[in-house]
């Protein structure tokens, strides 16, 4: 009977064990098959994330006259427009000059939105005008962010809805991945664009605005006594370079727009390019192009010239080792004189002897 009820007790036991163990391993089943689904489901959120906004480098060339594609890297790749976003506010601006609802010597008031931009800028204060042609040679130069805002509260009385008017115009130029949010194109996680619209944007802004598209090769300009020059330094380095705009923040990257004309042929490449802030070494174009009659030369992207020492002609280092120090002075010690007045040497005393006096 003993024999049986331990027996019994020890299958028993048996049967509880063999069911935890069970209950266990489905249980840890589960959690590693909903573990394994949840890394996925973040990893290709996470590639879609990337996908949808990637840093490395985009670019397109493109043939002003056909508007044939002659190069292109990920040119529909999404991409922060930065200070590109200036050229679509010079392009509502140009349209109310050439509409005559505004002129070049009209002046716009100054806000406290406006003055409260971050630079870089004019340094406009509450209450300021501003005539209309500073305003574009300020975008066109410095990049003034307060410039802009003074002309989207200008044109449509809030910088809200004059992004919205941006976007609008964006589209009807075929510009179908652009959006905007401001006027200045300081950083913003919603607005985008690719360099494809940018170079369509390009385009338009030279075929449509000829006598306004000058400002663009303004490579300096004097505002209250203060001499600006234009931050893209292809103007006057590179031949055949007449325009149009450069661009960075940390998200964008170095952002360019620009245009050369050929000698002969006469067409216009408007081009856009934007690479990752993890580049901090550029290459250097080279200070002539190859001339060609029947192809446009094509022009390095993300450039600067060599850049030229601002006073004169730089002077090499040398090594120089430091002089020697002096020798060290030793100290000097007077001799001490005795007290008593007896011990000192008496001096003798001479007299001066007289002349004799002369023979009579």
């Amino acid at each position: 009977m003993l024999r049986t009820t331990l027996a019994s007790s020890r299958i028993l036991r048996a049967c509880i064990f063999g069911l935890v163990t069970t209950s266990a391993a489905v249980i840890f089943t589960n959690d590693t098959a909903d573990a394994r689904r949840h890394r996925h489901h973040a990893q290709r959120h996470h590639h879609e994330a990337r996908e949808s906004y990637s840093p490395a480098f985009s670019s397109i060339i493109v043939d002003g006259n056909s508007g044939a594609t002659l190069s292109s890297t990920s040119p529909d790749a999404s991409r922060h427009p930065a200070s590109l976003t200036k050229i679509m506010t010079l392009y509502l601006l140009f349209e109310r000059l050439d509409a005559g609802k505004m002129k070049l010597d009209t002046e716009m008031d100054v806000s406290e939105h406006a003055s409260e931009q971050a630079p870089t800028k004019l340094g406009l204060r509450p209450g300021q005008t501003i005539r209309v042609e500073d305003a574009i040679k300020g975008l066109v130069t410095r990049s003034a962010n307060d410039a802009a805002v003074v002309i989207a509260e200008a044109v449509a009385g809030d910088e809200g809805d004059f992004a919205k008017l941006m976007t609008r115009k964006a589209r009807a130029l075929g510009m179908t991945k652009t959006v905007y949010r401001n006027a200045s194109g300081l950083p913003d996680d919603e607005q985008v664009t690719t360099a494809r619209d940018q170079s369509t944007l390009g385009r338009a802004i030279q075929d449509r605005f000829p006598r306004y598209y000058r400002y663009f090769s303004t490579t300096a300009f004097n505002y209250h006594g203060h001499s600006i020059r234009n931050h893209n330094k292809l103007l006057g380095s590179v031949e055949g370079v007449d325009g149009i705009k450069t661009g960075y923040t940390h998200a964008s990257g170095f952002n360019l727009v620009t245009s050369m004309r050929a000698a002969a042929a006469a067409r216009v490449t408007p081009s856009c390019a934007a690479c990752s802030p993890k580049i901090s070494k550029r290459p250097r174009p080279s200070a002539r192009l190859p001339r060609s009659q029947s192809a446009i030369p094509r022009m390095p992207m993300l450039t600067s010239p060599k850049p030229r020492p601002r006073h004169g002609r730089r002077k090499r280092f040398r090594f120089r080792s430091p002089p020697p120090s002096p020798p060290r002075r030793q100290p000097c010690v007077r001799p001490r004189r005795p007290h008593d007045r007896s011990s000192r040497t008496p001096q003798r005393l001479y007299r001066r002897r007289p002349r004799p006096s002369p023979p009579r």
